[in-house]
């Protein structure tokens, strides 16, 4: 599925959208370039989880835990991991396996990691459509109908 979102409000609604119609055990990839407007997806997803503090991208400390919305929601950001054990010390598969939703920004730099399902979402500029112009990939991964 291929949306096209044309104003920061728009990415943010899409991500709240997303949010309120996740249900538990879900893996979410998130893969775009430096100021694509990922965390702005997340914070809308966030908010449709009702999550209601601030949401930052954890650079700095991988994974960032909020336990106090409708799911757990747990945001990875793996854009600085050196090795992936670094995955294993912080334990990356109770989060993948547990009963809340993980979002993993720049997944694709850890993708023998990930479970057999998932949902990547791939966020892209054209800047010919518009500076706030953006074209949002979702897709399933693992999963045959």
């Amino acid at each position: 599925m291929i949306i096209e979102t044309y104003s920061e409000e728009e990415t943010f609604d899409l991500g709240l959208k997303i949010g309120k119609e996740t249900k538990p055990s879900t893996v979410y990839t998130l893969i775009g370039d430096l100021g694509v407007g990922k965390t702005v997806f997340t914070q809308g997803l966030a908010k449709g989880l009702e999550i209601h503090e601030p949401i930052n991208s954890p650079t700095f400390t991988i994974v960032q835990i909020y336990e106090e919305g409708r799911l757990p929601f747990y945001h990875f950001d793996v854009y600085r991991i050196g090795d992936i054990e670094e995955m294993d010390e912080i334990g990356y598969e109770d989060y993948f396996y547990s009963n809340g939703v993980c979002l993993i920004e720049w997944a694709n730099l850890i993708e023998e990691l990930l479970p057999d399902t998932y949902t990547k979402i791939t966020i892209e500029k054209d800047l010919e459509k518009g500076f706030d112009y953006r074209k949002i990939t979702i897709e399933k991964v693992g999963i045959h109908v």
